[in-house]
């Protein structure tokens, strides 16, 4: 769908697919449609969340090359799309826009998996700007990917990049565990590295040059968990025109790896606990069971023994499951690590690069990366490495390649809608040394400081670090809204998404005197 090469150092994109456009404003569909068109590429236009996800479920989906999706929608709202896409597995970028949501929403998107995000009225060298970064990214995506492909090879406890003491329990663990085929749960969060566990250890047993088969049970439909995973004989049920093996026949000799196990529905759960205890699985439509030898590892991010509780996982399965429980700690307990993987995804990316431009990072950005909790883990440190690593005009990485995780650590996020505002910025110039002359930093004993925001940014934590209330947020956006609109109600409403009524609503539980609106007498 994409091809390109670099060219003085940079990435010449050619685009043969589809933007899908993703709105329930007509208005909005018909802007962004003449828009992307304008910019030479082909657009698919929906109006909702789940028509948007019913493209990227059909056969149509090999053409989408970038999805641009409105975050607030009736019924499956942007954030609804971009869990779903996560869950399936769908890595098309999505550049997210918004009129209002705030701070929260937005930052949201970006960790839900978003490259990018526009303010409406989006400018069309903005909006050109991102779509061109993201066919970049997803440029290099490719090759990068085809680039590993090539290498293969088994994985084992020595490939995995760690240099932390709360991984060293994780590698003992798991070395142990390779020399038997007792079942195994690794438990983590989403982006620990669970799969990287559960190879490592079939590539350090006996099993390693059998087969490895993986399932996503939190990716398949209710309907038809039971048939991928058991197997299905032709004429079934609707739909079943051949015959199926299934997943526990494909590991037959090898490693079944099933992730996200906590999402598996009740009544397959019986049918898994029968597979697990006598080593013979039933297909549906079948006359017979088959007989197989599997080596059992089960991952998830959920905590099982709760769900347990709740009800809504077996306890007979769950304790089958659970005789040798191995945690992956998230990436916030293991800081020590992020340099080297650093280090490690760069250098996933060079292969695409005939000119090997980059070559480092510098002190402030790794020192900005360690500084964030990273509550997508590992996967999204890569993602944001893989983003800068592409997007970067120079030879060494540096704060201003990573706009988003920046401004999330020094707590603004910037909102203004001129053509010159890209990306989450903190105030323009600002280094992470430098406090300007008039800006305030708070802080604490073994804290960082925390800016005040120029005008045009909006402060996201309060001094001790936390977020603020929403309410906070909305009120400091309503004031900087009327001084910048210089009083005008209606346009201040229309900009900041609302009616005029409830804008004056607003300003009366606030006490602003909606009469005059001026900002010298909002002092709070």
């Amino acid at each position: 769908m994409i091809h390109g090469d670099f060219e003085r150092g940079q990435f010449k994109t050619v685009m043969t697919g589809s933007i899908l456009i993703v709105d329930d404003d007509p208005v909005q569909r018909r802007l962004l449609e003449a828009a992307v068109t304008r910019f030479g590429h082909t657009a698919i236009v929906v109006d909702g969340g789940a028509a948007g996800l019913e493209v990227l479920d059909g056969t149509g989906a090999r053409d989408v090359c970038v999805v641009i999706l409105d975050l607030v929608m009736p019924g499956l709202d942007g954030i609804g799309v971009l869990k779903a896409m996560r869950e399936r597995n769908i890595t098309v970028p999505v550049i997210v826009q918004t009129a209002q949501g705030g701070i929260e929403t937005v930052v949201s998107a970006m960790r839900h998996g978003a490259f990018d995000f526009v303010v409406k009225p989006a400018s069309p060298d903005r909006l050109q700007a991102s779509i061109a970064n993201a066919l970049k990214v997803e440029a290099v995506e490719g090759e990068v990917k085809r680039t590993s492909r090539k290498r293969g090879g088994l994985l084992t406890f020595k490939d995995m990049i760690t240099h932390s003491p709360a991984m060293d329990r994780v590698i003992r663990l798991g070395q142990k565990a390779a020399g038997s085929n007792i079942p195994i749960l690794i438990e983590g969060e989403s982006g620990v590295g669970k799969e990287l566990v559960a190879r490592a250890i079939q590539g350090s047993g006996d099993r390693r040059s059998k087969p490895f088969v993986t399932v996503n049970c939190g990716a398949i439909p209710d309907n038809l968990v039971e048939s991928i995973l058991f197997g299905h004989e032709r004429g079934s049920f609707t739909g079943a025109t051949d015959k199926h093996t299934g997943k526990f026949v494909e590991a037959h000799s090898g490693t079944l790896f099933l992730d996200e196990i906590g999402d598996l529905p009740l009544d397959v759960q019986v049918k898994l606990l029968r597979a697990v205890q006598e080593g013979e699985v039933d297909p549906v439509g079948g006359r017979s069971t088959v007989k197989v030898d599997i080596r059992l590892i089960s991952a998830t991010h959920r905590n099982l023994l709760q769900q347990v509780k709740d009800g809504k996982f077996r306890e007979d399965l769950f304790y089958r499951l659970n005789v040798y429980p191995i945690f992956v700690p998230p990436l916030r307990d293991r800081r020590d690590d992020i340099p080297h993987l650093v280090t490690h995804f760069m250098e996933k990316v060079a292969p695409a690069d005939p000119r090997r431009r980059l070559h480092g990072i510098s002190a402030a950005a790794l020192g900005v990366l360690q500084a964030y909790d990273w509550p997508g883990n590992i996967r999204q440190l890569e993602n944001a490495v893989f983003r800068a690593s592409v997007l970067c005009d120079g030879d060494v990485l540096d704060v201003d390649d990573f706009p988003q995780i920046r401004a999330q650590v020094e707590g603004t996020v910037n909102l203004e809608t001129d053509d010159t505002a890209p990306h989450f910025t903190s105030p323009p110039g600002l280094r992470d040394e430098e406090v300007p002359a008039g800006d305030t930093a708070v802080a604490e004993p073994d804290r960082p400081a925390v800016l005040q925001p120029r005008f045009g940014t909006l402060r996201a934590l309060d001094e001790r670090g936390n977020v603020r209330a929403l309410a906070d947020v909305e009120l400091e956006m309503i004031k900087l809204a009327i001084d910048h609109y210089n009083g005008q109600m209606s346009e201040v409403a229309r900009r900041l998404g609302i009616g005029r009524s409830t804008l004056y609503r607003k300003l009366k539980e606030y006490g602003i005197d909606p009469e005059t609106g001026r900002v010298d007498r909002l002092a709070s």
